[in-house]
This record gives C-alpha cells, structure tokens and sequence, in this order.
C-alpha cells in the first residue's frame, strides 16, 4: 500500500511538472527581440558584407582596365596589318602592271625571300 501511496505521488508530481511546463509556453527566444550579442553579430555581417562589396568593385574595375588594355592592343595591331596590306596591295599592283615596285629588296627581305647583309 505504501509503495502504491510513493508511486501515485511521484505520478502526480511529474503530471504537476509537465502541466507547468506546458503553461509556460514555448522555450527560446521570443521573435523580435535582439540580444546584444546578436546586434554585434548584425553589425559584423553588415561590414563583412561591405567590405566584399568594396573588393568585388575593385575586381571588377582592374577587370575592366584588363580588357581596355586588351582592346587598345588588339586595335594597335589591327592598325599595323592595315597599313602593311595597303603597302602590299600597292606592291602587288605596281608588280602587275609590269613596274618594278620602288622598295623592292624591303619588300624582297620582309618576305624572307633576300636575306639582309
């Protein structure tokens, strides 16, 4: 009888125990409410954020002055292969008309064909 006496007591007491954690409703932190070690947390992600922003524009700008340059070479060169297909243009033309062309060992050594002293 005793034993069932401790038994229904240690029932009621954890039944008392659960009604009561129950009531006081969900455990945690409430929303909305920051603490200020989130509030530090908060501010670190902000300037972390910041900061890759300000590499990611830096990136970006040396990526640009990159392909500027590219370009500017890549036009320099277009240039050049003009000027060099206008002169063999007027060479091929003065050679078909039977005219020996006016630099024609240049034109002989920029072929490779005379070799130069």
């Amino acid at each position: 009888m005793a034993d069932m006496e401790i038994q229904s007591n240690k029932m009621s007491i954890t039944e008392e125990t659960q009604v009561t954690r129950k009531e006081c409703g969900k455990r945690g932190r409430k929303p909305g409410r920051k603490t200020s070690t989130e509030k530090l947390d908060i501010k670190a992600k902000l300037e972390r954020s910041r900061q890759s922003a300000r590499e990611c524009r830096a990136r970006k700008k040396l990526r640009y002055q990159y392909l500027e340059e590219l370009v500017a070479d890549r036009e320099k060169a277009v240039v050049a292969l003009r000027t060099e297909l206008e002169r063999l243009i007027q060479w091929n033309n003065q050679l078909g008309e039977n005219n020996t062309p006016t630099n024609n060992d240049q034109l002989l050594q920029e072929l490779g064909i005379l070799k130069q002293e």
